[in-house]
């Protein structure tokens, strides 16, 4: 007869693929410590040493890390977009900052017109859940928190487009505005860009998505880092400005 009994490998590798596609599709994140393995094993309803092949398999490609004392975690698969180099570059020239924010207009826009046809109503609440934090933020307030939950804000939008590639990519870009490498919004504030004025914008986005409008969700997005531009351009220029002010002034009291 043809058939030959099951091996342990096989169950592994269906272990293995289900972490796998957790990882691709965003929900398990770098960083993140998986379950215990009496627990884990538990609710993928297989033994032990299944569980075992199938994460040892998953850390041999760099997927999984083990820490001692610690437990399993998802490796930092993301990286970053950028070489080392290539960000002290950024840091350095103002142009980059704007074609950042460029590209981001482009690429959450279109985040933001997918998600308003494809995202389920699960995703939807996700992105309205992280914007109520929001708001609680900005009555507080407590600026830092604010600003960690704007950039949740952008990725829960882009997470519930459904793009993985996207997904992926623009994680890895927002870890650099999560550091301050593009620009920071205590620098928008100095100018005249006001924290209603943000949160009224990422209100606008996320009524736009619970109205299932394509076109909004799109033109909310690219209105508020138009705005966004816009901002960070006048107090670059409001800075020279006042670095000229500050020479004549020097100047004058010289004389």
């Amino acid at each position: 007869m043809p058939f030959q009994k099951i091996q342990s490998e096989k169950l592994a590798r269906s272990v293995s693929k289900q972490i796998e596609l957790l990882i691709l599709r965003g929900i398990l994140r770098p960083g993140e410590r998986l379950p215990a393995e009496r627990d884990l094993a538990e609710r993928m309803g297989v033994s032990r040493p299944s569980l075992r092949d199938a994460l040892s398999a998953l850390q041999k490609r760099g997927l999984l890390i083990s820490r001692a004392g610690a437990g399993i975690f998802v490796a930092d698969v993301l990286g970053s977009a950028f070489s080392d180099s290539l960000i002290g570059l950024f840091a350095e020239h103002d142009e980059a900052v704007f074609d950042y924010i460029a590209f981001r207009r482009d690429m959450e826009g279109l985040a933001a017109e997918r998600a308003a046809r494809l995202a389920s109503d699960i995703d939807l609440k996700v992105v309205d859940t992280i914007f109520t934090k929001m708001e609680a933020a900005h009555l507080k307030p407590d600026a830092e928190t604010e600003a960690r939950l704007d950039a949740e804000f952008h990725l829960s939008i882009i997470e519930a487009s459904h793009n993985i590639v996207m997904l992926h990519m623009m994680r890895s870009m927002f870890d650099l505005l999560r550091r301050g490498v593009f620009y920071n919004r205590q620098v928008m504030f100095r100018q005249r860009t006001t924290r209603e004025t943000l949160l009224a914008q990422h209100r606008s986005i996320n009524d736009a998505l619970k109205d299932r409008d394509p076109e909004g969700a799109r033109g909310a997005v690219e209105a508020h880092l138009d705005y966004v531009y816009g901002a960070l351009f006048d107090q670059q220029k409001a800075d020279r400005n006042e670095a000229v002010a500050r020479m004549r002034l020097e100047h004058e009291n010289s004389r």
